[in-house]
């Protein structure tokens, strides 16, 4: 689920003075995903790529408009079904969090830190699979917003993953992909970067790649690779970093690299097989 150019949803930022930092891992998680034929990326034929590039201009689009004066809730949730045997990972540092909220941590730090490791862990909830799925929707924007935007961006994110959009991506109302095909929306940070802070408020710009499709013999969707950066402005309440609102936009994206595309099967079972992160400043 790519993001275009850059969209801001109109709700307003923190203030103050900036920092930055890298995002580095702990606590795995997990979750779950032939058009591509041994295909090579760089080489693709243009039916193909017209095919991808008409998922993602529709995904950009449905974002844009959720991003039209959206935001919500307390708390935050994960796009993923947990990985049997996940074991967490060693980390240095502070320890990110103290608790969870379904499959997102909560309890994060108020200093900058803290406020880098809750962007990063919401990004990943705001582009997983759970977004396009009505009863998961709206308890991500439950947890991950500030409570007086959620009756707002609720609705706004209903009215952008409608029917007729679902449709168009190849998944039914409830956000589905068809039996023998697995819809594939995976976002790994790779960095995190602090434009704005104070002590009730901040701005954190999360720099993401991930997958995104849907894998399947006949899939029209195949899974592709993006990068993308999502900025979020983030409010200090009750006692835990909650979104305000988020924008995105493409890249910084490097080369690609020539490798031979897996076809979907492979893909389907690294996304069962794999299990995500929790992620951390």
């Amino acid at each position: 689920m790519s993001f275009g150019d850059e969209h801001d949803d109109g709700f307003g930022a923190g203030s103050g003075t900036g920092g930055s930092g890298q995002t580095r891992t702990r606590l795995p998680e997990s979750t779950a995903s032939d058009v591509y034929g041994g295909a090579r990326r760089p080489v693709r034929n243009s039916r193909s790529l017209i095919t991808v590039v008409g998922v993602v201009v529709l995904l950009i689009a449905a974002i844009a408009f959720a991003n039209q004066g959206g935001g919500g809730s307390d708390g935050a949730s994960g796009g993923g079904s947990k990985g049997a045997g996940a074991e967490p990972t060693a980390a240095t540092g502070v320890r990110p969090v103290k608790g969870k909220a379904g499959e997102i941590p909560t309890g994060y730090a108020k200093d900058e830190q803290g406020a880098q490791s809750a962007a990063a862990n919401y990004a990943v909830a705001l582009v997983s699979a759970d977004i396009l799925k009505p009863d998961l929707r709206r308890e991500i924007v439950r947890r991950v917003f500030v409570s007086s935007k959620t009756t707002e961006l609720q609705a706004k994110l209903d009215q952008a993953y409608n029917k007729e959009f679902l449709e168009k991506v190849g998944l039914d109302t409830n956000g589905n992909a068809p039996a023998g095909m697995t819809y594939v929306s995976r976002t790994a940070p790779v960095g995190t970067k602090v434009t704005e802070y104070t002590d009730a408020a901040a701005t954190v710009e999360v720099w993401c790649t991930g997958v995104f499709g849907t894998a399947g013999v006949s899939s029209t969707n195949p899974v592709t690779n993006d990068w993308f950066t999502m900025t979020l402005r983030l409010q200090w309440v009750g006692g835990d970093w909650r979104v305000e609102s988020f924008s995105q936009k493409d890249g910084p994206a490097p080369v690609s690299a020539d490798r031979t595309a897996s076809d979907a099967e492979e893909i389907a079972k690294a996304v069962e097989q794999y299990g995500g992160f929790t992620y951390a400043r």
